[in-house]
């Protein structure tokens, strides 16, 4: 069987988030804007919410960097380069991670509906590896720079991480078999537990906020 046939309903979030992040922190610093993280990562596998959406083919439509940039022109015409960062954020799942592994994707569409890739297995040693240097790539940054206590501070706009972790995350552990490869395991926890720390004390502050009252 094709590989695209085999693999286009896989998708592993590691890389998606690590790069996501590190692509839009480098840009936020060189821009010298400031970032949201919770949006940033939400945006980095946002793309992927076609996997839970019944009618939408995944790597289909919701992947093509064109409709990302239409639907984002509104956003940078009133944030200006404080967007850029958010929109890179989001082309970089298609344009660099699913175009390189796991199948390919309706990169152009509407004015294609051909698919594009290089596809490399999403579960090869070549991917595998990638995720791995991105993730702890992420991981020396996000402590470096002081944004992990992003998702121990209460916030409003960490209530966004229920995307990621319900629709990219979680789901990935609830198939069966296990979808994620072993050497994926941990990453895929740490992603876990920091975003779903985040969503309890925000949930936790507000619960107690409603009691006070």
């Amino acid at each position: 069987m094709p590989l695209a046939k085999t693999e286009e309903k896989k998708s592993f979030a590691v890389g998606h988030l690590a790069l996501g992040y590190i692509l839009s922190k480098t840009s936020a610093k060189f821009l010298r804007t400031e970032l949201n993280i919770p949006v940033t990562l939400t945006l980095s596998v946002i793309t992927d919410i076609d996997i839970i959406i019944p009618f939408l083919k995944h790597r289909g439509p919701a992947h093509s960097i064109l409709m990302a940039f239409m639907m984002f022109v509104p956003i940078l015409a009133v944030y200006h380069k404080k967007a850029i960062p958010y929109f890179l954020a989001l082309i970089q799942h298609s344009l660099i991670g699913d175009y390189i592994t796991g199948g390919r994707i309706q990169l152009l569409w509407p004015l294609t509906t051909g698919y594009y890739g290089i596809e490399i297995s999403i579960n090869s040693q070549t991917n595998i590896a990638i995720e791995w240097v991105m993730f702890v790539a992420s991981i020396i940054t996000i402590f470096k720079t002081k944004d992990a206590a992003t998702f121990f501070q209460p916030h409003s706009s960490n209530l966004i991480l229920f995307i990621p972790t319900f629709t990219v995350l979680l789901p990935t552990f609830l198939a069966f078999p296990l979808e994620v490869p072993l050497w994926l395991l941990l990453p895929h926890l740490f992603y876990m537990f920091m975003f779903s720390t985040s969503i309890i004390i925000d949930i936790s502050k507000a619960l107690k906020r409603r009691l006070m009252h």
